[in-house]
Parts: structure tokens; sequence; C-alpha cells
């Protein structure tokens, strides 16, 4: 076994934070109409790709009828649409949808992890379930070798993925950068970062992030790792 797969299977097995646990259980066990048939997969959602990316994406926490349902981050709800019909159109995926784990979707140069592995009550994790699951998110980071650059996708993500970099000494620790659509960071020869607005529905229908929007992100993360 991989140390990476190893990584997957820790998470995947992790009860650091009861209430997160409890609720995951408690949406697989209860579903959604629309989703009577599915067998949720209602734990901890490993990270998605291989350590040969050179991009990581890092988004927020599993939706509860989304990765919750399917095991897959950004599988199946509204914000993996777009994510993932960006990510074909920019040249990071083999198809433009994603729908369930066997589907034959593949990721082309990066990987997709969380700030929280289990879906969260309300999309709002605690900064103790935050913090409880820091280690996995450094963890990561620690096995990609080829990394060259990180989207982080909300504020959140953001806040995490700047702690994460001064731990790396990929920023200096004076720095306190401000959350923005657009923001880059960046000192070679060190990875860059680049922020997003998450591809939330509020955010999407609100008009708040297009889908031109998203796509010029990743258009400019493309360039950037040329």
């Amino acid at each position: 076994m991989s140390e990476w797969e190893a990584l997957n299977k820790q998470i995947i097995a992790c009860h650091r934070c009861p209430r997160l646990q409890q609720y995951c259980a408690e949406v697989a066990a209860r579903k959604r109409a629309a989703y009577r048939q599915w067998d949720y997969w209602g734990k901890p959602v490993p990270n998605f790709g291989t350590p040969e990316a050179e991009l990581l994406i890092v988004g927020l926490a599993p939706a509860a009828h989304g990765a919750n349902r399917t095991g897959r981050m950004f599988t199946g709800d509204r914000s993996g649409d777009l994510l993932y019909r960006v990510l074909y159109q920019t040249g990071f995926a083999s198809q433009p949808h994603a729908s369930h784990r066997d589907d034959g979707l593949m990721l082309s140069r990066t990987a997709i992890t969380a700030v929280v592995h289990c879906a969260p009550p309300e999309n709002r994790p605690t900064k103790e379930e935050i913090a409880a699951c820091r280690p996995f998110l450094e963890r990561t980071v620690d096995l990609l070798p080829r990394l060259r650059g990180v989207v982080a996708l909300g504020r959140i993500a953001f806040q995490e993925c700047v702690r994460l970099f001064r731990r790396q000494g990929w920023l200096l620790k004076m720095e306190r950068p401000r959350f923005a659509h657009g923001v880059l960071l960046h000192r070679p020869p060190a990875p860059f970062l680049l922020a997003s607005y998450h591809p939330s529905q509020q955010n999407t229908f609100t008009g708040r992030l297009t889908a031109e929007m998203f796509q010029d992100i990743f258009s400019c993360a493309y360039r950037l790792l040329q």
C-alpha cells in the first residue's frame, strides 16, 4: 500500500469529530427522497486524485447529499457540476460530469481535498473540527512531491491554505493576505496559492460567482503550471 492510499484509509476511518460522524450517519440513514435507492457513503470522504498531482484543489467539506452520498469529493451536487465542467474545459478532468465513484472520471495533473472530510450540519464545521482535520491537509501536501500550485475554494479554505503555506515556509509569517476572488500569492520557486469563491449554489444563484469567473481561475492555474 502506498503512503497516499494509507492516508486515504486513515481519513475514511477517522472518528475525531463525534458531531460530524453522527450527522453523516444520520443523513445516510434518512436519505433524500430523490436518492432513496442509493447506498449512502456516510463517512469521511477521502482525497480524490493521485500523488503525482501538480495542482491541489481545496474545498470546504463534503455536501450532505453530494460527496457524503457518493463517497467522492464534489461528486453528486451542484457545486461539483460546475467544478468538473470547468476542470474539463481547462484540461484538468477527463469528462465534464461527475455522478458516482465509478463513472469513469479521471483527473489530470490535479487532486482534490477538503478542509474537513465529513459533511457538517448547515455546511458549517466548527473551529475545533477544522483543527482536528488539519493534519490530513498537511499530510496530503507532504505527499505531493510535484506540487506547484493550490486553488482554495472559499474563505475558510483560503485561510487554512495560508496557514499551511506558512507551515511550509512558502509564505512569510508577517504576511496577512485577505481573501478575495482571484487573489494570487506566488513566491517562486514555492507553489502558488490562488483563491476563488466557492462554487456553492448560493454563490452561483446570486451571481457572485459565474461560470466564466470560475473558468478564469482554472485557466490561470493552467497557465501557471506551464
